[in-house]
């Protein structure tokens, strides 16, 4: 296996470095080593959910938070059954290789039933609605041309990547909301591609960023992906779903760690006006709403007909009503919100999707 630093992390590394680095290297996991660089744990992708569901700090050291009682193989002394029969037995999805307690290769379950097992991954049916019905003012003046979907990245507008994200799951079925220059968005689909299947909700009048929903009512009888259309969430959709069918959540918003460093010296007081004490440049982790979320069909029954009505109103009042709301947290890589002037810029620089 090639690229082993991508998947080894020091153990005095923070988690929320480590989360960054578990992104880029879209293997699931950490691979947790010490000084002399040999193997003292597994972090997996849903061991970081766990903590950052459980508040842990996330400037701790990822080695708070690893398996220590992890499955591993010493070079030569294990067969293609001996892999076989770990995965099945055990729930884990990468089992590492090594050579006197040091990293030399990791078999991942997902390429082990691939190459092994000759198993087809299943499609997510699931389908997706793209809210694509505002007038991406934080793009002015670009969006007095072209509607905020049909904004270029490449060769391709920001909604054809969303779209073709989710197909890399199996989905195909996509509404879309138009309202905001609407011929134009109708007009660039006339002469998309035929693999996907694109119905449109119309906005007579702009409803906010879920009053759209409501023409949906009867439409779906599963849960279903809401998107906004100028956010790109890297992401595995798939445990998403899980997550939300498994919690029993009504809605499940799909948030983003980020982290910000204020860059002066913050003060902090006592007795009306004396300093108790000052940190210089201090940096603080959030969760930060990515406008990705799943919604269960009997949701829309909440949003009234015909009224500008924003996801922030339809949550508090699934709260006031106690429907259950799930928070699926993703690291600070794996979301793009493109309808940023500056995050714009910084995307088509860097080619990032």
């Amino acid at each position: 296996m090639n690229n082993l630093s991508d998947f080894t992390i020091h153990h005095k590394t923070t988690i929320r470095e480590a989360f960054k680095q578990e992104t880029v290297n879209k293997g699931g996991c950490v691979i947790v080593v010490d000084d002399d660089n040999k193997v003292l744990g597994i972090v997996s992708d849903g061991d970081f959910r766990r903590a950052i569901w459980g508040g842990v700090s996330l400037e701790g050291p990822i080695a708070s938070i690893m398996n220590d009682k992890f499955i591993s193989f010493n070079e030569g002394n294990y067969t293609s059954d001996d892999v076989k029969k770990a995965f099945l037995s055990k729930d884990i999805m990468q089992i590492p290789i090594l050579r006197e307690g040091i990293l030399i290769d990791v078999i991942f379950r997902d390429d082990f039933y691939e190459n092994k097992l000759n198993l087809v991954k299943p499609c997510l049916q699931i389908p997706v609605v793209i809210m694509a019905g505002g007038k991406g003012t934080r793009l002015d003046p670009f969006t007095r041309v072209l509607p905020k979907p049909l904004i270029p990245i490449g060769d391709k507008p920001v909604i054809e990547i969303i779209m073709d994200r989710f197909a890399e799951h199996g989905i195909t079925d996509f509404y879309v909301s138009v309202n905001h220059k609407e011929k134009m968005i109708r007009a660039f689909f006339e002469d998309f591609h035929n693999r996907y299947t694109i119905s449109y909700i119309n906005e007579e009048c702009y409803l906010g960023t879920a009053g759209a929903l409501k023409y949906l009512k009867g439409e779906f009888d599963t849960p279903f992906i809401v998107s906004n259309c100028d956010i790109i969430v890297d992401t595995d959709y798939t445990k998403i779903s899980n997550f939300h069918r498994d919690g029993n959540y009504d809605l499940t918003l799909v948030v983003s760690v980020q982290h910000h460093v204020i860059p002066y010296g913050v003060c902090k007081l006592r007795n009306e006006g004396e300093l108790d004490t000052m940190e210089e440049k201090p940096g603080y982790n959030f969760l930060v709403n990515t406008g990705l979320y799943i919604i269960n069909p009997e949701v829309l029954s909440f949003i009234p007909p015909g009224e500008q009505f924003n996801m922030t109103d339809l949550i508090k009042v699934l709260r006031d009503n106690d429907r259950h709301i799930g928070v699926y947290p993703v690291s600070q890589e794996s979301w793009i919100d493109v309808g940023q002037w500056e995050e714009y810029k910084k995307v088509v620089r860097s080619c990032k999707v």
